[in-house]
């Protein structure tokens, strides 16, 4: 009853509100609106205040690199809700926030969602009208035929915030929602004098609440409860439960074909970002066998750009070219040295809003980058982000005692994606107005993923299985190769190692030039939370809390040991790797082809003097793992 009389009401408005030609409404409705910037501020005490008003207007601006091309405000009585808008086409169309017929219904939404043409169609048979051609104004419409339990309708990725005012300003209500694995960034925070704060970055809100954290992937915030439900609860979630279906190759290749397809979905100049390891090469094979016949090759050609940096004569770089020769790309190789990473750290930091090494390590050459394709007018690259945590593809899995531990590790590792790999695609690219796409992260893939028997994923040297090899196999095809076969059997590289093993070797050295051994033995009284282990740690966190001092940003930024990107329960699986404590997978003893030297991995006297000035001349100090070199893996480096 309550969904009829919601649809009667809309129908009535939708009398008085003038539609676009067919021809024009379907034209719209290809154009999807893409990462943005949101802040709300939601039940200020002093709404009448032009300095409030003023005062949004310039936090807001602290977004404008998520959207520099527009920005809108809208004050429904003591509520604020601000948009920072990434046009990607058509900029007199598709500014926010978004509205339904009335504008009784108010959203702000930084996101894309996938499925909007369908929703479309099913809102417009139920009386619905739309006015522009975003695909997020589809959430608007939804609220109004399903109220709160809307949201696992929506195929995308997004952040949100709804404001109904439909009862009168007096008696608004709202709320938020994040994605379901939290790909697009999202804080909450309270001010003393009862307001929420909603924020696409901490920058926004930090200097302004009270209390302010992450808002938590797959949930809801409604002001009618005062609290966060879960809106995404997927069986995987559970990690007792440890799935059972056989592997099909077949399934899992078609599932991810069809998630980047999704991504395809678009009219500005794209590209992806390829490493030459196994994630990123395959989204750009996906993407090449599929862009013919798309509306973004009508618009753009069928030659797909791809990107890659690195140090000079780094393992990514050699690979990358390689895979786009093999797949025809045109092909973008970017160089760094280590001394212009060194330079941009303090901005990378800034931007991500993180102190965790491993993230800074890998989010500044991605940060580098982002800045060159943005350059050349792309807005929108597809990247591989998610495979590691999904298929257990970092090098500390070799050790997973069992099917049991290796699909809870699985689990605890996408649980955590927000907060490291996520982060950084997204902020790190926004940083300069380009938008990350991560088709690993689509939740058809994911469903079909995580039901596969994890004995199947598990590392098996003595049947040829290496980390990832369900992957792998789905897409071993000898009369129609997907990748060059050892492309496809490439080892694990992180991307942080990647770029150029002394990348990370050079970070050391240098916090180690600005941390004496002094301020490390005091780190547990300057820094009680996550007390930083290391002078790269304690580095970084120095400027982090330069930038966000409060408690709240500090709590934000997860902690914990770990060893080549592994939880801290993990770390029980190797009684060596307690002893060798580091997040880069050369960290992984006896399984990395070019492990760390363990006696000397924290010491700087065996970090090359070049390494620090930004040279890459002399030799690293690694050394090949004794461990024979599994069927089919390139020894790169």
């Amino acid at each position: 009853m309550e969904a009829s009389r919601r649809a009667e009401q809309s129908r009535s408005r939708a009398a008085t509100t003038s539609k676009p030609h067919p021809a024009q409404a379907q034209a719209l409705a290809d154009r999807p609106v893409r990462m943005c910037g949101i802040l709300a501020v939601l039940g200020c005490a002093d709404e009448a205040s032009h300095g409030k008003r003023a005062r949004v207007l310039e936090l807001s601006r602290r977004l404008k690199h998520r959207g520099p091309d527009w920005s809108g405000l809208r004050q429904v009585g003591d509520c604020y809700l601000s948009h920072q808008r990434l046009a990607i086409i058509d900029p007199a169309s598709g500014d926010q926030p978004l509205y339904n017929e009335d504008q009784s219904v108010v959203v702000a939404v930084n996101g894309e969602i996938y499925n909007h043409q369908d929703l479309r169609t099913r809102l417009a048979g139920a009386g619905h009208s739309f006015r522009t051609g975003s695909d997020c104004e589809v959430i608007a419409h939804l609220y109004e035929e399903h109220g709160e339990e809307f949201v696992d309708m929506l195929d995308g990725v997004f952040s949100f915030v709804l404001l109904d005012t439909r009862h009168g300003s007096g008696s608004s209500s709202f709320m938020a929602a994040r994605d379901a694995i939290g790909v697009t960034p999202l804080y909450i925070g309270w001010g003393i004098d009862g307001s929420v704060w909603i924020s696409s970055e901490m920058k926004a809100l930090n200097d302004e609440c009270e209390h302010f954290e992450i808002f938590p992937p797959g949930h809801l915030y409604s002001s009618k409860t005062g609290g966060f439900s879960r809106w995404y609860s997927p069986p995987w979630y559970d990690e007792a439960i440890i799935p059972s279906v056989p592997y099909n190759p077949l399934a899992l290749r078609k599932a991810f074909e069809k998630a980047v397809v999704k991504r395809l979905m678009t009219d500005v100049p794209f590209g992806v970002l390829l490493s030459g390891g196994l994630d990123s090469s395959l989204v750009a094979a996906v993407a090449v066998r599929h862009l013919a016949g798309t509306e973004a090759a009508k618009r753009w050609g069928t030659k797909l750009r791809s990107f890659c940096v690195g140090l000079e004569g780094s393992p990514d770089l050699k690979a990358a070219r390689e895979v786009a020769d093999y797949l025809g790309t045109l092909h973008h190789e970017f160089h760094f040295t280590v001394q212009d990473g060194i330079d941009a750290i303090e901005d990378v930091i800034y931007h991500t809003e993180t102190y965790d090494v491993t993230t800074i390590r890998a989010s500044t050459p991605m940060f580098l980058m982002s800045r060159k394709i943005k350059s050349l007018g792309v807005k929108m690259v597809i990247s591989g982000e998610g495979s590691d945590e999904l298929f257990g593809g970092y090098l500390y899995f070799h050790k997973a005692p069992d099917k049991e531990e290796f699909h809870r590790e699985t689990c605890r590792k996408i649980k955590a994606l927000h907060q490291y790999d996520c982060l950084r695609a997204n902020k790190a690219t926004s940083a300069w107005g380009l938008e990350a796409r991560v088709p690993f992260l689509d939740k058809e893939f994911i469903n079909e993923a995580m039901s596969i028997d994890p004995e199947w994923k598990m590392i098996r040297p003595d049947l040829g299985r290496i980390e990832k090899w369900v992957l792998r196999k789905a897409f071993d095809d000898e009369e129609q190769p997907s990748l060059p076969k050892h492309i496809l059997y490439r080892q694990k590289e992180q991307f942080s190692d990647g770029v150029g093993y002394s990348w990370i070797d050079g970070l050391k050295a240098h916090a180690s030039s600005n941390v004496t051994d002094k301020m490390l033995s005091n780190a547990k009284f300057i820094f009680p939370h996550n007390t930083p282990t290391t002078k790269e740690a304690y580095y970084y966190r120095m400027i982090f809390e330069r930038f966000f001092p409060q408690k709240s940003a500090i709590l934000t930024v997860p902690g914990g040991p770990s060893v080549a990107c592994s939880t801290a329960k993990a770390i029980e699986w190797d009684a060596q790797w307690s002893a060798n404590l580091d997040p880069s997978g050369r960290a992984a003893l006896g399984v990395h082809l070019a492990a760390y030297e363990h006696e000397h991995e924290q010491d700087p006297k065996h970090v090359p003097d070049t390494i620090a000035a930004g040279g890459s001349k002399k030799p690293r100090t690694i050394r090949v793992a004794a461990a024979a070199a599994l069927p089919g893996v390139a020894i790169e480096g």
